[in-house]
């Protein structure tokens, strides 16, 4: 769904590419069959492309606000990237004065490495590619700098845009003009894509470790008790409370450690002790922690959930 066009030159380099993202949501066939018409040319516009994903009963979600291309010191990198329920596919270019390295990632994992010096390099569906590979021919001239160069092609990518939906009227332009010969460059890039895919692998390690963690509050939070009985008080020293848990409850702390388990002492705070006595049961009503027989709030610090009753540890 990508235009990502690179020029790498002596004297620097210029890239520039498209924002859009399209997900397609639907079965197999149909979502294929409507990607086949998308890249061949067959559809022109926005509207024609939401029109026939209708037709297919295909939902789509088209987003203009991908940052496609970015920079790294003297450094310009662009990503195309396909993502599907089990893995992303990525594909990038490192650019700079004289040199340019090309691989390709699945996960962090990197598959391939290609190199090479002055170029122009486009990437994008087969479509795409050749629409822009047209313009440029169209536009370009020897002895050219690089603001003319950076002008062509912004040419190019509105004009694309124009002719196919996989490209967004929006795009970002980058140039870099680092003097470095090619030893230097060649260097330079290598430094950077080894930095770069190891904070690649390091985010996404991060990002697991984060998608685990919601995965597990959300599991825990459907045990947080909202209503119903907690425990008994087992003494009043003022306005501390202790309360023996119910043999279905335990305190939690904020991570889902275990501070208290069934049947154990907590202790909690009341507005005013004089209000609570021994033997009293403390309940949660309309999502509030109080003393039954007189509604006396309680506070504390940990979380009421209702425990596992096949965590056997848990249960006296």
């Amino acid at each position: 769904m990508s235009l990502i066009i690179t020029y790498i030159g002596s004297k620097g380099c210029v890239m520039a590419g498209d924002k859009r993202r399209i997900g397609f949501f639907g079965p197999e066939g149909p979502r294929e069959n409507l990607e086949e018409k998308l890249y061949s040319g067959s559809i022109n516009t926005k509207e024609e492309l939401l029109k026939k994903a209708d037709e297919l009963g295909i939902n789509i979600k088209i987003s203009d606000d991908a940052d496609k291309i970015h920079e790294i010191g003297d450094v310009v990198v662009g990503e195309v990237r396909s993502k599907t329920v089990y893995e992303t596919k990525r594909k990038r270019i490192y650019a700079t004065t004289g040199a340019y390295n090309i691989i390709e990632l699945l996960g962090s994992d990197l598959k391939t490495v290609k190199s090479g010096g002055s170029s122009i390099i486009v990437f994008g569906n087969k479509y795409t590619k050749e629409l822009a590979e047209k313009t440029i021919k169209r536009y370009w001239k020897s002895k050219l700098n690089l603001v003319t160069i950076r002008k062509i092609f912004e040419s190019v990518m509105e004009e694309v845009a124009i002719e196919t939906p996989t490209v967004s009227p929006e795009y970002d332009v980058m140039m870099k003009y680092p003097s470095i010969d090619t030893k230097e460059a060649k260097e330079l890039l290598r430094v950077t894509i080894l930095q770069d895919v190891k904070d690649l692998e390091e985010y996404r390690t991060q990002l697991k470790e984060n998608l685990i963690q919601t995965s597990q509050n959300i599991q825990m939070a459907t045990k947080i008790v909202i209503q119903g009985a907690i425990g008994n008080v087992a003494y009043v020293k003022g306005n501390e409370i202790g309360i023996i848990l119910d043999k279905s409850i335990e305190a939690l702390d904020t991570d889902w450690n275990t501070i208290a388990k069934p049947s154990e002492l907590i202790e909690m705070t009341a507005q005013d002790g004089s209000k609570v006595s021994r033997g009293d049961l403390a309940v949660i009503e309309n999502e509030n922690l109080c003393i039954n027989r007189t509604k006396e709030p309680l506070n504390c610090d940990f979380i009421l959930c209702r425990a596992d009753p096949d965590n056997k540890e848990n249960i006296k």
